[in-house]
């Protein structure tokens, strides 16, 4: 059986930098979007806030005008009654007979001032929900038209960086893929610790990049021998030489390009 090749702590720390830049790229273009994503759902769940809330204020009225509607049914009931009973009293016997009635075109009376003056309460109701309803469309406008605008604003990014960002989780995929699995485990922990998702970093200006605490000479040379996996001690990154960077970067770029 033929003896599985295997891979040199040069090749992992290229595989590891190639998949820092690949991954960075992928930072930049969600950079590029920031809070856009964010934004837009805000604005799509106030929107539809605003809808249900007019949606909603809209049955209150079609509530208040079926009140009004039954008020004016109940109106109309009593002054029938008022009339019947105005014409039995006009028939009645004795003034027993005549009281009654009496009381009950009094009690009907009552009855339609009541209806009136729920009626009024309902049109005030009413007035009062129209103008919120007014307010609140005025308001849901406005907010659907800033909603299409950060839409668009979306969009636009979205179409621009859409077939690079395809290619580039890809890619990310590809090179995870060829990284063993404690060292890809290692990679993720630290770029998700560290600032800017860089867990794999360059030498610059015998300092870890992004740094300005320097590297020891010995540890220098020790991580452009490529023999070993160096960790900055200060940042917890992994360290690799300016040279293998470059290198790298070139290819990365001329895969993109």
């Amino acid at each position: 059986m033929a003896k599985k090749k295997e891979i040199s702590v040069e090749e992992k720390l290229r595989a590891l930098y190639d998949l820092q830049l690949i991954d960075s790229r992928i930072d930049e273009i969600r950079n590029v979007r920031g809070e856009l994503p964010l934004e837009v759902e805000d604005l799509e769940d106030e929107v539809a806030g605003l809808n249900t809330r007019v949606s909603n204020l809209g049955e209150d009225v079609t509530n208040l005008e079926t009140d009004i509607n039954n008020k004016k049914i109940t109106i109309n009931e009593s002054k029938a009654l008022m009339k019947k009973y105005d014409e039995q009293q006009k028939k009645v016997r004795n003034n027993r007979e005549f009281d009654s009635l009496t009381k009950e075109i009094e009690y009907q009376d009552l009855e339609i001032q009541l209806a009136e003056k729920r009626i009024k309460e309902f049109k005030a109701k009413i007035e009062q929900k129209n103008e919120v309803i007014n307010a609140t469309k005025e308001k849901l406008a406005k907010q659907v038209n800033h909603l299409e605008h950060k839409k668009s604003e979306l969009d636009a990014i979205l179409k621009e960086t859409e077939k690079e960002e395809k290619l580039l989780h890809s890619k990310s995929e590809e090179y995870a893929g060829s990284i063993e699995g404690h060292l890809f485990t290692a990679y993720s922990r630290i770029r998700n610790k560290v600032k800017n998702g860089l867990a794999v970093v360059a030498i610059e200006r015998g300092a870890s990049g992004g740094s300005y605490f320097t590297i020891p000479p010995q540890v220098q040379l020790e991580i452009a021998n490529r023999k070993k996996i160096m960790i900055d001690e200060h940042s917890g990154r992994i360290l690799v030489d300016a040279a293998l960077a470059e290198e790298e970067k070139q290819k990365i770029d001329a895969i993109f390009s």
